[in-house]
């Protein structure tokens, strides 16, 4: 992952100093779909940190004036084959509702098309998760489907799964760099 500067922001890979930050929003998750990557400690936290530094599709979101980290992205390289790319966000809750996410996502779907020539890019986001389905809608994207009890993170008191009903959201290339979105169904 190259580094990408935004106005208020640098995207960039995970690197060693980072796991005292991951762990400030990952020892308790806020959204069901981030409970599997609970961290317990600061150790498991550096543990994660070296994985995701190795990993392409991991991408830091840092405070521009403080190298702060205060997120994270997920993208790229799902189907390179088909050209197209699963795409996600986790923002530390400290930091949310000041634009931050959409300014991120924002860079990393035009790095997504634009450098790396993605065709399509779409995002699972659960019925529930409205600030997410806001991004993906001020991202150009569009609802595509529901999927009913598409996927459990959590289960009862019983030790049953409780699925989460998800939206997919998607763009394609020809719509992000236009910046018209596609109407569908068509007319």
């Amino acid at each position: 992952m190259q580094i990408i500067e935004t106005e208020r922001l640098i995207l960039r890979p995970f690197r060693e100093g980072d796991a005292a930050e991951l762990f400030a929003y990952l020892h308790a998750p806020t959204a069901p779909c981030f409970l599997s990557l609970k961290l317990a400690d600061l150790a498991e936290a550096e543990v994660e940190v070296r994985k995701r530094a190795l990993d392409e599709g991991s991408v830091a979101i840092c405070l521009k004036q403080t190298g702060q980290l205060i997120g994270d992205l997920f993208g790229g390289g799902e189907n390179e084959e088909e050209a197209t790319a699963s795409v996600g966000w986790h923002l530390n809750p400290q930091f949310a509702g000041k634009g931050y996410a959409l300014e991120a996502a924002r860079a990393l779907l035009d790095h997504l098309f634009r450098v790396k020539g993605f065709r399509r890019i779409y995002a699972y986001v659960e019925d529930h998760n409205h600030p997410s389905q806001r991004l993906c809608e001020k991202l150009g994207m569009r609802r595509e489907g529901l999927f009913l009890e598409f996927i459990s993170f959590t289960k009862d008191d019983a030790g049953n799964p409780i699925y989460e009903n998800t939206f997919e959201y998607a763009i394609l290339h020809r719509e992000w760099v236009s910046g018209v979105p596609a109407i569908w169904p068509p007319r």
